[in-house]
Parts: C-alpha cells; structure tokens; sequence
C-alpha cells in the first residue's frame, strides 16, 4: 500500500494556492524597489536551508465577511533557515495578504517562532511590512500584539532581535521592533509612527507631512528610534548578515572570535601623526579607529543621531568588540542626553552577548546647557555609569585626550570597572580643564597680580604639568600605562587576549533599577 496520489495532489494544489497568492501584485512590489515577503525570508538565508513553519494557518475571524476570504498564512510568514551556516528564526510579514494586518493567528504564528528561538538559543529576525491592527478582528488582534510584545521581552538579552522596518510599521505595531536590539530601516517606501498625521491633526490642529514623523531620516538622525538605513530591502539583508557575524547565537556562547595567532608588534606611526599638536584642536575619532580595527571590520551603529560619540562592532587581531568613542569633532565631544542614551543601550546589549568593549576617551565633560539640565542630563548620564559599572565583559579603555570631570567616569575609568587603562602622553586627566581650574584655584592671585595675563600663562603651564597629564593617575594605580599612539592597536590587542577568559559575576538579586 502506498499513499493516495490524490492526497498528494491535494496537498501540492494547496501549497500552490498559497505560494502564488499575489504573483500579479508582486510586478508592481518589484518596480517599487521591494521584495515580496518571501523573497525577503529566501534571500536572507544561506540557499535551501529556509523551513517554513506554519505555511497551511488560516485566520479565524468570521465577521465583516471574512469568513469568505482566503489569506495565506494569516499574512506572516515564519520559519527557520541558516545565515552563514548557523540557524535562524524569522517572520516576514506579507503586505499583499490584507496589508500584513495582525490577527490572532497571525500573532500566534509569531510568538510560536520565538518560543522556538528562546528554547534553541538562536537569533529572531523580524521583518516588519503591515498596516497594523486588523480592525476586523477587535480585542483579539490587540491581544495579539501584546503576546508579542511580552514575548520580545522574554527574548531579550537570551538571544539577540533585530528587526527590518521594510514597509508600512504604524501605530502598536512599532512597539516590538523597538523592544528588539537593532533597527532596520529601508530609506524609501517605509514608515514608523505611533500617531498619524491625520490624528496630530485632529488632536492638535497642526498640519504635518508623513516625513516630518514617520521617515527613515526622522528616525535615523533626530528620534534615533532605528540603527541604521538601507538603501533598500537587498541592503537590509545584507545588514542583518553582517550584525549577526559580530553576535554569539545566545547570551551563554562567545561571539564568533577570529583570534591571530600571532599577534603584530609592529608600531603604527600613522596613528601618532592623527595627534593634533594643540589639545584643544578636534581630532576625528574615526580615524582612530579605522587605524586600530581589523581593516574594514568596523560597522558603525547609529551614525547619524548624537555624532558626539560614536558605536560600533569591530574585529581587533580577530576578536570580536564593542566601541564606544567620544567624537571631538561634534560638540567637541562632550556627552550629552543623546550621547549618554546611544552608548548605554549599546553597552549592555554588548554585556548581554559577551562582547569585550573598547573605550576611547576624548571628552572636555557633559554639555552645559539649560536645554540639558531640565531635559534630565543628570538621569541620562548616570544611564552610562550604571551600564558601564554593570558590565562584567572584558573592558579596555584608551584615555587618548581629554578626561574631565564626572565624564572621566562615565566613559569607564579603572574605578567604574574597567579591566586595563592605557593613556597617551597627550592624556588630561582632571576634575575640569586647566583654563577653569586656574581661575577658580588661584582667583585672588590672578586678581592681585602685576599682570594678570602672565600670571594666568604660568599657573596653567603649571596646572598642566602637575595635574593635567597621564602621570599623577599613573603614579596613584588609576591607569595601567602610559603608551605611544603607534602602540595602541597591539597593547589593546594583548589587553583583550589577556581578558578573554575574564569571569566576574553581580550579587544576587532580581534586577538592579537603571535611572531611565
């Protein structure tokens, strides 16, 4: 006996049905610049590892007409493929089944995806292309989004989330990619609000363009809601690959360390020239790093919100790393509410998946300003204390300049955990610059004297050598050495071979209460 051919027709008939549901929608997809929800799932995994999960659901609603309609897998895709040979979760919402609209089932499918991700250890990619609730529906498509948003919790800091916004992402529904760890954001043909313009109008009377609110440029350099922009959905992909060759599969493995087995001694003059001759000339961080890297291993995060300082993921001698940069060039590197926002969330997601971090510091202090006090610079900054402190990867930090103040600190002193600090000679470690310490230490002398001018020449020349250099905090066991610029890529690169197998662990408790 062997199985009815009848059967296995029917069930070829059905698959059919369902993968060419939309085919004459897909022409005018494809003129637009974008992939199918399909395309988008085969293209991003290695070729015929994609396993569809689900692809036979149906939704359940039988108001309004809907039992009459055929909607192919409830109009999210889900399944499990390989990128570069390691397994994968991911959905893909189809916005040619009902404008991708979320019901229960469609929620279902999901939340069933990443409860397989949380119970395996592998990462969840989400592509986002839906025109929200389904109205239809009612309570039980609200629901639906809240299993899904409690389940992105769940996930986080277990396996790493990323999510694409490669269409229309409205309402609730940019609520689960924002509680995932990187935003994807295509420049055309895709939008992200709470409220509509149609609704500021109606609640507050202003007239306002879709672009003003809901625009990839909006979100990528004023909200800073996403990380980075594609060019389109083939970017996008692509930018996913990259993330995840930097993540371990789960917060309990490594990242995918490449360690040399021979690390290079030789000194990088080059990197010494970068050295401007006057401190208080601004000397572009990127240029550092791009001589510190693995060459063309950096991938900067959020490049275009709070430049003041600058993220990434890097390879040094192979090893896998988190920057945190302070960026002269850009407010003259201060730290500021967005600044301190940006390289918080990026240092605990690195602390959730073993990523050493690598700090370079160059910063004059936080950013004066009224706007600043009453915007909360306080509570922010205090976010980069609490992820730093709390952080318990191998931590290296290069004091290349300037370290003033409170933002000395914050930017992973020796005292707020770091594991091994190095300085440069051109290194100003102290409570403020030299300028204002003079007038505020020596106010009666410069008062009083002859010439004033002269008298404040000397006592800063003075302040400098004293307290403003590498070498008091050497003296008091607060860095680990005082190297050459052309050093830093190897002693770093030593500093992290060193620190691999660091362990360290917090007391016990539920969580600690981050100043948000």
């Amino acid at each position: 006996m062997t199985i009815s051919q009848k059967l296995i027709e029917d069930l070829e008939n059905r698959k059919n049905q369902i993968l060419t549901y939309g085919a004459d929608k897909s022409s005018t997809r494809h003129e637009q610049g974008m992939m199918t929800a399909r395309e988008r799932l085969i293209n991003l995994f290695d070729p015929n590892t994609f396993q569809e999960t689900g692809m036979h659901a149906q939704h359940a609603c039988h108001d309004f007409g809907m039992e009459k309609k055929f909607l192919p897998c409830d109009g999210a895709i889900t399944g499990i493929g390989h990128i570069a040979g390691k397994p994968v979760a991911a959905f893909s919402q189809d916005f040619m089944v009902s404008g991708g609209s979320l019901g229960r089932i469609h929620a279902r499918k999901i939340c069933d995806l990443m409860d397989y991700a949380i119970k395996t250890g592998i990462p969840v990619i989400g592509f986002n292309d839906s025109g929200g609730a389904r109205i239809q529906e009612g309570v039980d498509s609200l629901s639906g989004y809240g299993q899904v948003f409690s389940k992105n919790v769940m996930l986080s800091g277990v396996v790493p989330q990323i999510a694409v916004i490669a269409g229309s992402c409205a309402g609730g529904a940019s609520y689960s990619p924002a509680l995932m760890d990187f935003i994807i954001m295509t420049r055309h043909n895709s939008y992200m609000f709470i409220c509509g313009p149609d609704v500021i109008r109606s609640a507050t009377g202003k007239d306002i363009m879709m672009d003003e609110i809901g625009s990839t440029t909006v979100h990528a350099s004023i909200s800073g809601n996403i990380h980075f922009v594609a060019e389109d959905d083939e970017h996008a992909i692509g930018l996913v690959r990259q993330l995840l060759s930097y993540f371990p599969s789960n917060n309990i493995m490594d990242p995918p360390h490449r360690p040399t087995q021979n690390i290079s001694l030789d000194k990088d003059e080059g990197m010494n020239k970068l050295v401007p001759a006057d401190n208080k000339e601004p000397m572009n961080v990127l240029e550092v790093i791009k001589r510190l890297v693995d060459n063309g291993s950096f991938l900067e995060v959020q490049k275009e919100w709070a430049k003041n300082i600058v993220i990434g993921f890097a390879r040094i001698e192979g090893i896998v790393v988190g920057l945190v940069a302070n960026q002269s060039i850009e407010k003259a590197g201060t730290l500021d509410i967005d600044a301190s926002d940006k390289a918080s969330r990026f240092i605990r997601f690195c602390d959730m998946f073993n990523i050493p971090l690598v700090t370079l510091v160059d910063v004059p202090g936080f950013l004066p300003g009224v706007a600043q006090e009453q915007g909360g610079i306080i509570r922010h900054g205090a976010k980069m204390l609490y992820a730093y402190a709390e952080a318990t990867v191998p931590k290296i930090t290069v004091i290349l300049r300037k370290a003033y103040g409170g933002a000395y600190l914050a930017m992973c002193s020796s005292d707020m955990g770091a594991d091994v600090v190095f300085a440069w000679p051109t290194a100003e470690i102290a409570v403020m610059g030299a300028e204002g310490a003079v007038k505020i230490l020596y106010r009666h002398e410069l008062k009083n004297a002859e010439d004033p001018k002269a008298t404040e020449a000397k006592l800063i020349s003075e302040y400098h050598q004293r307290f403003a250099s590498p070498y008091q905090a050497a003296a008091n066991a607060l860095i680990s050495d005082v190297i050459e610029p052309s050093c830093t890529r190897y002693k770093v690169a030593i500093a992290l071979h060193n620190t691999l197998s660091k362990r360290a662990t917090l007391p016990p408790k539920k969580h600690g209460n981050m100043p948000l």
